[in-house]
């Protein structure tokens, strides 16, 4: 397992700052939902968590180790990373989409080996797509693809996962599905979870700790009880909503009102 601490984290792309001094600690095992308006940092933040981007004030660090210290093979044998979609342009079979997860441990001109092998077949297996194994991925339905996705980036066997809107685009069931997934992977096998969401219904049932951000700044850290109230979700959302207590769950129940 591996923690994540970014530390006075500042970006900015050409057309201005994105993120404030962002100070974060997700301990080794948690399981974090990250939330915010469009436009807040969310994805950024994650590039930034990932090693695809460096700050331009601060440190990112993986356990003790900043980012900059590690090369890109490191990297992902360490940190896996699902985006909302990927588009693959060539007729790949989920078999071999997975395999491409192992590339980071692969070594030029021996392929892959026994221990491959079975990291993509474990893959599959956590998430119940070994039928799919000969099937061509650009012809699976949106959820078969997202949990292809998924068998990949935990074929990695990544210490650190990284998830950007895991369920966008998807039915309830298929969300529900993923993020059932996800839940049982953290606690079984101890994976560090981070999540960009934009649900927040969704978030506080599947979150134990939701990250709040607003213009590019930690507005909210905690749990869903204290992170998502109607004064925080009106100040950073700009929306009317109703806040109750989940029919079923210990969290809290967001009712969009009209305005």
């Amino acid at each position: 397992m591996s923690s994540l601490r970014i530390h006075q984290v500042s970006f900015s792309y050409f057309d201005g700052l994105v993120l404030r001094e962002i100070d974060l600690f997700v301990e080794a095992g948690e399981r974090v939902g990250l939330l915010g308006p469009n436009g807040s940092g969310k994805t950024t933040l994650l590039k930034l968590a990932s090693g695809l981007l460096h700050p331009g004030q601060g440190e990112v660090y993986l356990g003790d180790v900043s980012l900059r210290k590690l090369t890109r093979r490191q990297m992902a044998q360490k940190v896996a990373v699902v985006p909302q979609q990927l588009q693959m342009p060539f007729a790949f079979s989920v078999g071999e989409m997975v395999m491409l997860g192992r590339t980071p441990f692969v070594r030029a001109f021996s392929g892959e080996g026994e221990a491959d092998r079975w990291a993509v077949r474990r893959a599959l297996e956590l998430t119940n797509t070994e039928a799919l194994a000969n099937r061509i991925f650009n012809e699976l339905s949106g959820g078969e693809r997202q949990k292809v996705v998924l068998a990949m980036a935990l074929a990695q066997e990544p210490k650190l996962l990284l998830l950007d809107e895991p369920t966008v685009h998807l039915d309830v069931n298929h969300q529900i599905e993923i993020l059932e997934l996800i839940k049982a992977l953290n606690l079984e096998s101890g994976i560090t979870v981070v999540a960009a969401m934009h649900d927040l219904n969704l978030a506080a049932l599947y979150f134990d700790r939701l990250v709040l951000l607003k213009e590019g700044s930690v507005f909210a850290d905690g749990p869903p009880t204290e992170v998502l109230t109607e004064d925080t979700i009106r100040q950073v959302y700009s929306a009317p909503v109703l806040v109750q207590k989940h029919p079923s769950a210990d969290v809290p129940n967001i009712t969009i009102v009209p305005r």
